[in-house]
């Protein structure tokens, strides 16, 4: 690794945690600025010298957080915290927070972060002070799930350059966030950011809408009208559901990524394009290519640098932060609801949500509307049978704890809701019937005797389980919170 132009800043109240990730930090090549409260770092000259920090969330005086908002927002903040709770990371991350890492975090992955950080920090000590945080890309963006930062790591790769991007992914996972989030990090960021749905506009207008037109072009051609193009000039087009397009317009959108012009319709003189062209699309291209519906030099031309899109259930970590945030992001007058009932959690949790983040978000909102006291609460009834997709364990879920729940459960029979059981017919779509019915006993019981039995390794248990060591320890927090 390289040093960075600015040092790596530690601000914990600890000494021993600032002299272990201070070591840890040097070893890796990078200079560091240790600090023991957060008026310390202030009054110091470094707050005025954007880089990474990692900050702890409870320090003496002034807080963590208190800290973060009054930082420049060329700073890229990692929160290490010993309580990695859902609603502060949540609020930290709406901040502009990019990583909340529980104590003690892994080496690598706490490198690792600074790492992300680091490169994020680089092109940032170059705008001028006051830049709008939300220009950052990850507002609105949430999770911590090994997939989706797989995302922001291409996210941050491709963004600098002016390669065309094409997302893939189903409906609803957040296709056009990831758009947003690659311009807002480019150097097009002051320029327009132009969206066009290609599958909502009839097929007959969307050369115009794409190009513009001249007037007297076409029947009803008034007047000139600019497109989408023009109007993106210096910055970037998002082509949502490019799979949609008509022959004609692959072939004119082909010429632009070729050649970098284009004409209006009805006109013969060439419009220069400096346009980033970023496409989506939840079609299988290499389908369409083979029935003659897509062009293969337009699909090479658009997959210059493919981000794919987890659904849903393979990120099944992040449902607490995002319903997190949609609560909060939800919350009126006449909305009480302020945590989630365990019940209503666990059946989030064993839905496989063919509709995605867009479908959690649609329960969500109608939960808050509908539950009465300050429990969120979730009818089964709206997550209806299975989806399309073979039912998946949940990531929290790992293999050793579905073989036990099958040797542990009891012969089926009738339960009631008050003990916690579910009545066999009745459970939500991909939940495992486990004996009580209570899956997060079996869980724990299943975590309990990992530990016993490594010694109480952490790592080698979270290794064991099939899980990664911050959910263990976000497990353990949740089973044991004293």
């Amino acid at each position: 690794m390289t040093a960075s132009a600015a040092p790596v800043y530690v601000v914990d109240d600890d000494s021993s945690v600032r002299e272990s990730v201070g070591s840890l930090i040097r070893s890796a090549g990078w200079p560091v600025e240790a600090f023991g409260s957060a008026r310390q770092f202030l009054e110091s000259p470094w707050a005025t010298q954007p880089g990474c920090v990692v900050l702890d969330l409870d320090l003496p005086g002034m807080s963590g957080l208190e800290l973060q908002r009054m930082l420049d927002p060329r700073f890229s903040v990692i929160f290490l915290t010993g309580r990695g709770d859902i609603p502060t990371s949540v609020r930290a991350m709406k901040a502009g927070a990019q990583e909340f890492l529980t104590k003690p975090p892994p080496e690598d992955e706490l490198l690792e972060a600074i790492g992300r950080a680091i490169a994020r920090t680089a092109p940032r000590r170059a705008q001028p002070a006051g830049t709008d945080p939300s220009a950052d890309g990850t507002v609105g963006m949430i999770g911590m799930s090994r997939p989706f930062r797989r995302v922001l790591d291409l996210v941050e790769a491709v963004a600098p350059t002016d390669a065309s991007v094409l997302i893939l992914g189903e409906t609803g996972t957040g296709k056009e966030r990831v758009a947003r989030a690659v311009h807002d990090r480019s150097a097009r960021r002051s320029k327009p950011f132009v969206s066009v749905n290609c599958a909502s506009i009839p097929q007959s207008l969307i050369a115009s809408d794409l190009f513009g037109h001249e007037k007297g072009a076409f029947t009803g051609a008034a007047q000139r009208r600019i497109g989408r193009f023009e109007q993106a000039q210096g910055g970037t087009i998002f082509l949502d559901e490019v799979g949609d397009l008509p022959a004609e317009t692959q072939v004119a959108l082909l010429r632009v990524l070729q050649e970098r012009e284009f004409e209006r319709v009805g006109g013969n003189h060439p419009i220069a394009a400096d346009v980033r062209v970023i496409a989506a699309t939840n079609r299988d291209l290499s389908a369409a290519i083979a029935a003659g519906a897509f062009r293969s030099d337009l699909f090479y031309r658009l997959n210059v640098f493919p981000i794919e899109m987890p659904p849903l259930r393979e990120r099944k970590e992040d449902i607490s932060l995002l319903v997190e945030y949609f609560m909060n992001r939800g919350r009126g007058p006449e909305r009480r609801a302020r945590r989630v009932h365990p019940r209503a959690a666990e059946l989030l949790h064993a839905y496989s949500w063919p509709g995605n983040i867009r479908e959690l978000q649609n329960v969500v909102e109608r939960a808050l509307i509908v539950s009465p006291e300050e429990e969120l609460t979730v009818d089964a009834r709206w997550l209806p049978g299975p989806s399309t997709e073979p039912p998946r364990p949940p990531v929290s879920e790992p293999p050793a704890v579905r073989e036990t729940a099958m040797r542990e459960a009891p012969p089926s029979g009738r339960s009631d809701e008050a003990s916690g059981t579910i009545e066999p017919g009745s459970e939500p779509a991909g939940a495992t019937l486990v004996a009580g019915g209570s899956l997060a006993e079996l869980e724990r019981q299943t975590i309990l005797r990992t530990l016993a039995a490594v010694g109480g390794n952490r790592r080698l248990a979270a290794t064991k389980l099939g899980i990664g060591l911050r959910t263990l320890y976000e497990k353990l927090k949740r089973y044991d919170p004293h």
